[in-house]
């Protein structure tokens, strides 16, 4: 099933509902939108395996390039609507788009794109233009609503940053398809795990470039369901929409459970959410008490899924199943599970190692990465990949996940990597070194702190760590940025150079087995 099956069945239903606004699109029109600008892409000479790129907030026109995209066969690409120009620009150059879709939202930093992608030879913007780019709307409104001739389904390829800070592209092979024949793995998963299918209403609330909310969301159009997307979380808009849409699935990161929970009860709980039947979570580890509050406010309705933008494994936990396994991430339900040490020696039960997925291929690849792709493998067994991630099964073959293979920080269920925000700051001149490390946040999980060793003769000051923070905003994304500074009067770092983190780490984990709160 796909859009087109729908504008046949159910042509005026509601495909996707702006939250907010109660702006929608129906079927009708997303079938015809999507097929316009696959008419465009095919005219600018776009084949089979070619590369397009979206740079937008939450738009009711993403739905348009997710699908003109999928029913052309083109690799689409999701570009982090929170990136700096250069950024943003590597990824558009990396993936070798030809054309982007973007946003007069994000015009200030879309202007400046033009010169990072010299080979992008086609420039669209919805809701008005800057320059350099040309109408969305008028340039597909040139074009007639029919599908191509041949339909091959498209893929996406979104970008996971390495433990350098590089963001690197996860490609995978096209499917050897139509579009309309079938609705893909994740609307499979959707349809036998949480019972989706046409009657669905489900809940958005997270940025539309994750991998996560994405795939969901095709998965729920490809089925008939109907998306209901947020333009940005907050607490209320969350529990009003899931009141007045009559929600039945949703999917959240665990910070979102933490800011719902901090509101005054009597707020939070004059919502009527008995439409509400599965609430998915997954990007972090939910902590333990966190999700115990959940099920007492919102019943057995809480599941839990494990795995990466590779999707070269999943594991999975329903709420039965981690009311008895406490603190899981539940069991595979794609791949096999091994626990190996750091010389790929597979562990026993109970023992912490590296997560090493099996699959009976080897599902992906880091685009034009080779090393990073081989980096990614287990030594001994080419099927077998990590996504970084360290951790123990128990007796029962259920997953638990106590830390990271890399220093990389997770805040708000959102990828952080200190090594691109640490060499932001170096540059700054009174900054002889600084390492950047994830510390405890009970709402986000972690936040991200520089610790800073002053060059010569600079004193540690509150407005030394002020104009620090200043810095940092000036030159990286402000999601990325520290939200406060320590000082060290020397770092501790080995004859060889390399900076021995865990030292700094352990200085505000206190040493605990987990570096998850």
């Amino acid at each position: 099933m796909y859009p087109g099956t729908w504008a046949e069945k159910s042509p005026e239903k509601a495909a996707v509902i702006e939250a907010r606004s109660g702006k929608q699109i129906t079927y009708r029109q997303l079938d015809d939108y999507s097929n316009q600008l696959a008419q465009l892409m095919w005219d600018k000479g776009l084949r089979r395996g070619d590369h397009v790129a979206i740079f937008m907030e939450n738009n009711l026109r993403y739905f348009d390039v997710m699908w003109a995209a999928l029913r052309s066969g083109l690799y689409l690409t999701t570009i982090n609507r929170y990136l700096t120009d250069e950024e943003a620009g590597y990824i558009l150059d990396n993936c070798e788009a030809k054309i982007l879709i973007t946003s007069h939202a994000l015009g200030d930093v879309a202007a400046n794109l033009h010169r990072f992608a010299p080979n992008c030879h086609t420039w669209l913007m919805v809701d008005g233009v800057v320059d350099g780019y040309e109408s969305y709307e008028e340039a597909i409104d040139r074009y007639p609503a029919r599908c191509l001739e041949e339909e091959p389904a498209g893929q996406y390829m979104l970008y996971s940053s390495g433990t350098t800070g590089r963001p690197k592209g996860v490609i995978k092979p096209l499917a050897k398809r139509s579009i309309s024949e079938d609705a893909g793995p994740v609307a499979a998963l959707q349809k036998n795990l949480w019972h989706v299918d046409e009657r669905c209403i489900y809940l958005s609330p997270a940025p539309m470039y994750h991998s996560a909310p994405l795939s969901f969301c095709t998965g729920i159009t490809a089925q008939g369901g109907t998306v209901v997307m947020m333009p940005k979380f907050d607490e209320v808009g969350a529990l009003e929409a899931i009141e007045k849409y009559r929600v039945t699935h949703s999917q959240w990161v665990p910070t979102m459970f933490t800011r719902m929970l901090k509101m005054p009860e009597e707020e939070r709980t004059r919502f009527d959410l008995s439409s509400h039947q599965v609430a998915l979570h997954a990007a972090a580890p939910c902590p333990e008490g966190i999700k115990r509050q959940m099920f007492d406010w919102w019943g057995p309705i809480i599941y839990e899924y494990y795995g990466g933008t590779e999707l070269n494994g999943l594991t999975h936990c329903g709420p039965e199943e981690w009311l008895a396994h406490p603190g899981s991430v539940g069991k595979p339900i794609l791949g096999t599970l091994h626990i190996c040490d750091e010389d790929g020696q597979e562990l026993p039960a109970g023992e912490t190692g590296i997560v090493y997925f099996e699959m009976p291929y080897m599902p992906f690849e880091y685009y034009k990465e080779p090393d990073k792709t081989r980096d990614s493998q287990h030594p001994k067994h080419d099927n077998w990949s990590a996504l970084g991630d360290v951790g123990y099964l128990d007796e029962d073959g259920f997953l638990y996940l106590t830390d990271r293979a890399t220093f990389m920080i997770i805040s708000g269920g959102v990828n952080i990597y200190p090594q691109e925000i640490e060499d932001a700051l170096i540059l700054h001149e009174k900054v002889a070194d600084v390492a950047v490390v994830g510390v405890p946040n009970e709402e986000m999980g972690e936040e991200v702190k520089a610790v800073v060793q002053p060059a010569k003769d600079v004193e540690q000051s509150e407005e030394l760590a002020a104009e620090i923070l200043a810095y940092a905003r000036e030159h990286i994304s402000h999601y990325k940025c520290p939200r406060s500074v320590d000082f060290m009067e020397e770092l501790p770092r080995l004859p060889t150079g390399k900076l021995y983190k865990r030292l700094i780490k352990d200085r505000y984990w206190g040493k605990h087995d987990s570096r998850i709160v």
